[in-house]
């Protein structure tokens, strides 16, 4: 209870500041296997999540979303660039430390199925983080387990269960409570819901926002999905090709979008109303997303941009605040 009150006193201030992240993968060839390239996955994303929050992060499949949360996590070595959780630099410090940030950090996988050892009973799954940060004695832990399964809604009656034996819906509340069992206080959620069924995600949805409210979580929410993006996050921020291109308040962002990448993913989703869906507009991107391998220069997003200018081909711009509160990297934003 003292550890929930304080980190309600502290909600607004920021919890994760991030700039100049990259994270870039060697590409091999020939018979020596030299490294003869680099993909950019993460190409200088900055972004700052605020205790309390949720941060919605969207944007097309092979962007980077995924590769983003697990560098600030520091489950991926960023080659380059800044992480500071509550204040503390993550990507200069040692190995032992990170180790005792991580009751701090704590990850929502995506895939229910894969993310939980089938070797392992429901119990040993959530009691791991316990007893290897050495949480209590063996009863106190079983205590816990109990609690965090019902938290989730789950019955502790089924504890001595494996992960094969619960639907995929029932996996990623497994998945959860292995994630709260520390009590962090930054959690990356990485596309949680996407490989549940429709009927299902909305449940996860509600549950992921209760412990928020309940806990005093903060979420980096990874999506492809708009419309769920809408529903959970308090701020939206969109990448294209290893870029933030655009962050702002999720009621800003989705009535009046900046950067023409976002203009176009909006006009994508679906109105549950035939007449204005017949009469709106729909934004066509011509041409495929360019290859992280050698990306264009200046903006990423000037081949297929409809604004593109000399300045766009030239000069990479810089996300700045082009409104209150709402931050585009584009040289002709609106």
């Amino acid at each position: 209870m003292v550890q929930q009150v304080q980190k309600t006193k502290a909600i607004g201030t920021t919890l994760v500041d991030v700039k100049g992240l990259k994270v870039h993968f060697p590409v091999k060839g020939g018979l020596l296997g030299r490294t003869v390239g680099q993909v950019k996955a993460v190409d200088g994303v900055d972004l700052f999540v605020r205790r309390g929050e949720t941060l919605g992060l969207v944007g097309e499949s092979g962007c980077g979303k995924s590769t983003t949360g697990r560098a600030i996590l520091q489950l991926i070595k960023p080659t380059a660039g800044t992480v500071k959780l509550d204040g503390v630099e993550l990507t200069t410090a040692s190995s032992n430390d990170i180790r005792r940030k991580r009751a701090e950090m704590q990850m929502v996988f995506q895939d229910p199925y894969s993310s939980l050892d089938p070797r392992y009973t429901i119990g040993q799954i959530i009691s791991e983080p316990l007893e290897n940060f050495k949480r209590g004695n063996a009863k106190e832990i079983q205590e816990e387990v109990a609690n965090l399964m019902e938290t989730v809604g789950l019955n502790p009656f089924y504890v001595n269960r494996f992960a094969h034996e619960f639907s995929g819906g029932q996996r990623q509340r497994i998945g959860i409570a292995r994630a709260l069992a520390l009590h962090p206080s930054f959690v990356v959620a990485d596309e949680p819901v996407s490989a549940l069924d429709v009927s299902i995600q909305a449940q996860v949805l509600n549950l992921l926002q209760d412990l928020q409210g309940k806990f005093g979580l903060t979420y980096l929410f990874v999506a492809h999905n708009l419309s769920v993006v809408k529903h959970i996050s308090d701020r939206v921020a969109v990448m294209y090709l290893g870029r933030v291109v655009e962050l702002a308040k999720s009621e800003s962002l989705y009535e009046t979008p900046l950067h023409p990448y976002t203009q176009a993913l909006l006009s994508a989703i679906p109105v549950p109303d035939p007449e204005v869906e017949l009469r709106r507009k729909r934004i066509i991107l011509e041409g495929d997303v360019p290859s992280p391998v050698n990306p264009p220069s200046g903006c990423n997003f000037h081949p297929r941009c409809w604004k593109a200018q000399a300045i766009c081909r030239e000069v990479i711009p810089p996300l700045e605040e082009k409104q209150s509160n709402h931050y585009a990297a584009c040289h002709f934003p609106g």
